[in-house]
């Protein structure tokens, strides 16, 4: 098993920028896809990014130019820069992981992955 701790979200302005962490502890060891998605109050659950141990990275559409997953394989953290910050994108952000999903197949699916996080919250004010 691997347990996740998301950090720093918070509240910014229409085109500011934040940074989230996700700290890895566990059973690290294993080869996990790594995803961030996010949940805005009565709309499913969105894929906004996801990192495979090989490097290759996949970016939800209404990301894709503002937003910038990576990942510390040594320190086990998985980031998300996020600029020119939307309105839009106010939700609760979650960081996953499951060793048995592909960034080349439905990596965007909240329902394939095991673990998460217990989320941090974004507002961006318009």
């Amino acid at each position: 098993q691997v347990q996740l701790v998301e950090s720093g979200g918070g509240s910014v302005p229409a085109g500011g920028s934040l940074r989230l962490s996700c700290v890895a502890s566990g059973n690290t060891d294993r080869r996990y896809l790594m995803a961030w998605f996010r949940q805005a109050p009565g709309k499913e659950r969105e894929g906004v990014a996801a990192i495979d141990t090989d490097g290759k990275i996949v970016y939800g559409d209404s990301v894709k130019g503002r937003f910038t997953i990576s990942q510390d394989s040594v320190k086990n953290i998985l980031y998300l820069q996020m600029n020119n910050l939307e309105p839009g994108d106010t939700a609760m952000y979650y960081c996953a992981a499951d060793p048995y999903v592909s960034a080349g197949g439905r990596w965007y699916n909240h329902f394939m992955y095991n673990y998460w996080g217990q989320g941090t919250q974004v507002t961006v004010s318009s």
